[in-house]
């Protein structure tokens, strides 16, 4: 029988293996400071617009790095204090370099967040209000393919375009598509994977594909139908980071018992 090699049998040393692990190690450490860096310097805002020339853009919005698809950045007008994600699209017009006007074809609000890999095509006007948020991959278009003809090609005939319009304080879920001539009212929520079109009532709930309202709010009789959870307690002004800290080593029994109020007598 022959004799297996001695290097089957020989140990790496234990400085060899502290050595490689100390390398890698270190260039982890390297590449993420260095793509942390790429990310801020690639960053656009108002003070380092780099190529982009926006119509308008408001004071602390930023799109982060990689960023998406942009043309028609003088007819986009971004309020201030957005954020738009890594990898979203936005465009004005059907391609770059054509002339759209004087007015602004796309108008994003103030405070607006768009999740990573969204797209806002903007062909015909687009308008989305203040305070909207929208998570990733979310899709807006005023612009749809049409077959009216059986016999041509469906991308060499002459697209539909129609506005669209959603309203301050909304929230726009993962994957949802906003097609042409939907006009979504304010403090809507769009579940993740609605597809919407027409006219939604402001303080709604719309899910599905079509989507449909599945809850709306009555000014006497609140959410129909009721919501199934209570609502969050928001954190009371002046606690401190340290206190809440503190409150989240806790048991359970602990922090209900302090949520409770005194009995009458007991300060």
């Amino acid at each position: 029988m022959g004799t297996a090699p001695a290097e089957y049998g020989e140990r790496v040393p234990e400085w060899r293996n502290t050595f490689s692990s100390w390398r890698r190690r270190l260039a982890q450490r390297a590449v993420h400071a260095g793509w942390a860096w790429v990310q801020r310097t690639g960053s656009v805002t108002t003070d380092r617009p780099g190529r982009f020339r926006f119509g308008a853009m408001g004071t602390g919005t930023r799109l982060a790095f990689p960023l998406g698809t942009v043309f028609g950045e003088p007819w986009i007008h971004l309020g201030s204090h957005c954020i738009v994600g890594e990898q979203v699209t936005l465009t004005a017009g059907l391609m770059p370099d054509l002339d759209l006007g004087p007015d602004p074809i796309l108008r994003i609000g103030d405070g607006v967040v768009l999740g990573r890999g969204s797209h806002v095509i903007a062909d015909t006007t687009v308008s989305i209000g203040s305070d909207c948020y929208f998570g990733p991959y979310v899709y807006v278009t005023s612009t749809n393919h049409s077959y009216d003809d059986p016999h041509e090609p469906i991308g060499k005939q002459w697209p539909r375009m129609e506005p669209v319009s959603i309203g301050p304080g909304c929230w726009i879920g993962t994957g949802a598509v906003i097609l042409p001539g939907a006009r979504i009212g304010r403090n809507v929520v769009v579940a993740a994977g609605a597809v919407v079109r027409g006219v939604v009532p402001d303080r709604s709930v719309v899910a599905g594909a079509p989507a449909r309202v599945v809850r709306s709010w009555d000014p006497v009789a609140g959410w129909q139908p009721p919501l199934r959870t209570p609502a969050p307690v928001p954190i009371p002004d002046g606690v401190t980071p340290e206190q809440l800290l503190a409150l989240a080593e806790l048991g359970e029994g602990a922090a209900t018992a302090l949520a409770e109020p005194a009995p009458k007598g007991e300060h």
